[in-house]
């Protein structure tokens, strides 16, 4: 079953430092995961009522399946995406698998 790896990043303590950062490495390093298909970015959109958003940013990281997501998060390539990630989150970040169904 395809498998999507989504890195949610809460609002980071200082955007324009959380942007430059993201913009030079989080992506490119994603790129580089074994069996990765597809890498899809969106920054979330401010709320109307100037209130926090419940998160900043997300990446998804499409995969044939979970074996080959489960198997590209113990690869030296992840060794350096990983803890990029928790480095550039200083919001906080959470990191999830799932199973992609399609409709």
């Amino acid at each position: 079953m395809p498998t999507k790896i989504t890195v949610i990043y809460d609002n980071p303590t200082d955007p324009a430092a959380f942007e430059a950062g993201y913009a030079e490495n989080q992506v490119d390093l994603a790129k580089k995961l074994p069996g990765l298909q597809k890498v899809e970015t969106s920054k979330v959109w401010p709320k109307e009522d100037g209130s926090p958003t419940p998160a900043y940013r997300l990446m998804d990281l499409y995969f044939p399946d979970y074996d080959t997501a489960s198997a590209a998060v113990t690869t030296p390539e992840a060794g350096a995406l990983f803890p990029s990630i928790f480095g550039l989150a200083t919001g906080g970040v959470r990191i999830v698998f799932a199973d992609i169904e399609e409709s």
